[in-house]
């Protein structure tokens, strides 16, 4: 189904309607094509009926109280995009889709805090590759006696026994992706527990 302008007869209104559709396409400009364009039908479909109900008043006043009773699309359509864009992350693991959707999602509870931090904390570990390479005999991953003491940069390693050497990067790389998709798994958990 194809989305449809309504025409009015007063350009006015015709200018009042075209600008209220283009902010509600501006906001669900994240989202895919499909879901923007059932969102504006929905709307569309609301305002047409909220006319033909309201017949009485002149058509400038029938749309501008149709578009108050359907809200600023940047207000009513903020936790629905947040949703859709979750939805579309978990399924793509794509990171500027799962931060744009933590970005929209971070009011919505403490849950969605603790998963941005999660996945700020991978930064520590792309921090350590670049700091490795750029200080590749201090920084590592020491042990001590058999037991793990510290990944990272030592200033005084004479007890210490570097572990990884030149395999820290790729065991870095490693724990990134593998974090990254375990992380990105537990949101769509999450995801998946709440529609229950």
């Amino acid at each position: 189904m194809e989305f449809k302008e309504i025409q009015f007869t007063d350009k006015n209104v015709q200018r009042v309607y075209k600008n209220y559709i283009n902010s509600i396409k501006n906001v669900t400009k994240p989202l895919l094509q499909s879901d923007r364009n059932e969102i504006l039908m929905e709307f569309n479909s609301h305002i047409y009926e909220s006319l033909n109900n309201n017949e009485k008043s002149t058509e400038l006043d029938n749309l501008l109280n149709a578009i108050d009773k359907l809200g600023a699309p940047e207000e009513v359509l903020k936790p629905l995009i947040a949703d859709k864009l979750l939805e579309k992350a978990t399924k793509s693991f794509n990171p500027i889709d799962v931060f744009k959707a933590l970005a929209l999602n971070i009011g919505n509870g403490i849950s969605y805090i603790i998963f941005t931090i999660l996945y700020l904390c991978l930064g520590g570990f792309i921090f350590l590759i670049f700091a490795k390479i750029k200080n590749g005999d201090k920084l590592g991953m020491y042990m001590q006696d058999g037991k793990f003491q510290a990944i990272g940069m030592l200033s005084d390693t004479t007890d210490y026994q570097e572990v990884l050497g030149n395999w820290f990067i790729p065991v870095m790389l490693l724990c990134i992706v593998v974090l990254y998709l375990f992380i990105t798994l537990l949101l769509k958990l999450k995801k998946s527990l709440i529609k229950k």
